[in-house]
């Protein structure tokens, strides 16, 4: 069966994968979501008894229905290769009552890399396909992780430039240092004087502005997203939630059909958006565990059914989650409401204009059916860092810790014994300072490669790759601009003024 796309915004045009792979964003705002849900066509125990490519194929093949197995396997293998740091690609801990998913064994060492090795290989052949012969100008906006994975991802990549924004001060010095070492022509990194919401905002600003895209197409250029605002993004990362239920069946964790919970640690929504549709094709999930930091926004809305951004913006140790405005969470409201773009467009406008919208009692139903909302405070996600270790030698980040004190919380207050996943999301080694703070009570103001190799020394977990590969790396992208001068750098960068 063929699964085309349509944009949460605007229902009458059907597109193909490759098609929207291309366009990242639809031209009326919206984000394009499949027509329908395929199932899975694979037995749970079959799945069980295939490495990660294998499953890998098995998810994307269901989705991406306009490219041929050769082309699949093309793009699979170019990706999940030696960039990995092992060979599962993502192993699974079990520590204190549930399974840590390590999503952060990937090359920028967060789980970013799940989809953003592919994603580049993926542009490729959908590029072809529409017989695209414009240069193709990714344009992202992240928090932290998504911009060094793309960057890595696409530089050096024939008929590519990417350029990057991110908040300058609300990331970590890791984070940031990844970022700004990045080696590449076809590559720019422009810090912003603003939150990553202003960010994210001016991205889209600039996909929406009809006057500037006819600029760029004529210039030889053509727009195209990064972010998990891509269905090229958000469909390689449904592969791990399938792989997460595999692997506990095949080793004898669960039975055939169990369901399981995930917990998700959540800023955007494209990561646990995953699970949803990892859940709508057939595998069995519970409940997926919506945990925010006190940017609870989230949160909040599955509370009270209200998404209201209206609140101060808090930078916390957590930066990849320091979100109000929750871009996939447009792809689960459409569902909500019966897939009509007319309403859900209705609300997008609401968000835009007021800063809030309510969803109706039927819509929060069906989002009640499948999510559950928790949020961590600093001092809780501090505290369970330090808890873990000290009782177990396990080594969580801070995004992971407010996923796992959110799952305290929640076993708590529901009993819930299913067997649970809790997303790891990334190395304790990009946020090695909060980290250290955490395990021993004081705050460190020493070099951030010092306290890398301070938590090397107590955690006894090999420092990655990637952070040695930054020690002294030298800075080649410096800019930093205003939040309305973003299109401005596009324009310096491409040459267009």
């Amino acid at each position: 069966m063929e699964i085309l796309y349509k944009s949460t915004r605007d229902d009458s045009n059907r597109v193909s994968a490759s098609y929207a792979i291309t366009k990242g964003i639809a031209d009326d705002g919206g984000l394009y979501v499949p027509e329908s849900f395929p199932s899975l066509d694979i037995s749970l125990e079959d799945l069980s008894k295939l490495d990660y490519k294998g499953v890998a194929y098995e998810i994307m093949k269901l989705f991406f229905t306009d490219f041929t197995k050769e082309e699949l396997q093309y793009c699979i293998d170019k990706a999940y290769d030696e960039k990995f740091d092992t060979e599962e690609i993502v192993p699974m801990s079990f520590v204190d009552k549930a399974y840590y998913l390590e999503l952060f064994h990937g090359s920028t060492i967060a789980f970013k890399d799940m989809a953003l090795s592919i994603l580049p290989y993926l542009m490729k052949v959908s590029a072809k396909k529409n017989d695209i012969k414009e240069d193709i100008v990714i344009l992202t906006a992240t928090s932290g992780d998504t911009g060094k994975a793309a960057l890595a991802g696409f530089a050096g990549v024939e008929g590519v430039k990417i350029i990057v924004f991110y908040p300058k001060g609300g990331v970590s010095a890791i984070q940031e240092k990844q970022m700004v070492t990045q080696v590449g022509d076809n590559v720019k990194v422009v810090g912003i004087n603003g939150n990553f919401d202003d960010a994210q905002t001016g991205v889209k600003n600039i996909f929406a502005d009809k006057e500037f895209n006819e600029k760029l197409n004529k210039a030889g250029y053509r727009f195209s997203s990064a972010n998990s605002i891509n269905i090229g993004r958000l469909i390689p990362q449904v592969v791990y939630y399938a792989y997460a239920y595999a692997n506990l069946l095949k080793n004898g964790k669960i039975e055939e059909g169990d369901l399981i919970n995930f917990v998700v640690p959540t800023g955007n929504f494209g990561n646990i958006l995953a699970g949803y549709f990892a859940k709508r094709i057939g595998i069995p999930v519970n409940k997926l565990i919506c945990a925010s930091n006190e940017n609870k926004v989230l949160f909040d809305f599955f509370n009270s059914g209200i998404y209201d951004r209206n609140r101060d913006f808090i930078l916390t140790t957590s930066p990849s989650m320091d979100i109000l405005i929750s871009s996939n969470f447009e792809r689960l409201v459409y569902l909500s409401c019966g897939s009509d773009a007319k309403k859900n467009l209705a609300f997008m406008n609401d968000l835009k204009e007021k800063g809030e919208y309510k969803v109706t009692d039927e819509m929060k139903r069906f989002i009640d059916e499948s999510f559950v909302g928790g949020f961590a405070s600093e001092v809780m996600v501090g505290n369970r860092i330090k808890d873990v270790f000290d009782r177990t030698g396990y080594v969580i980040d801070t995004h992971t810790a407010v996923a796992s004190a959110v799952y305290e919380d929640y076993l708590k207050e529901t009993k819930d014994d299913s067997a649970t996943v809790i997303v790891s999301t990334a190395s304790p080694y990009k946020f090695s300072r909060a980290v250290l703070s955490a395990i021993d009570g004081i705050k460190h103001d020493e070099d951030d490669f010092v306290l890398v190799d301070r938590l090397n020394e107590i955690s006894g977990i090999e420092i990655p790759k990637a952070v040695n590969d930054i020690r002294n790396a030298a800075i080649l992208h410096d800019t930093v601009c205003e939040k309305d001068a973003m299109i401005n750098e596009v324009e310096s960068f491409l040459k267009l003024n």
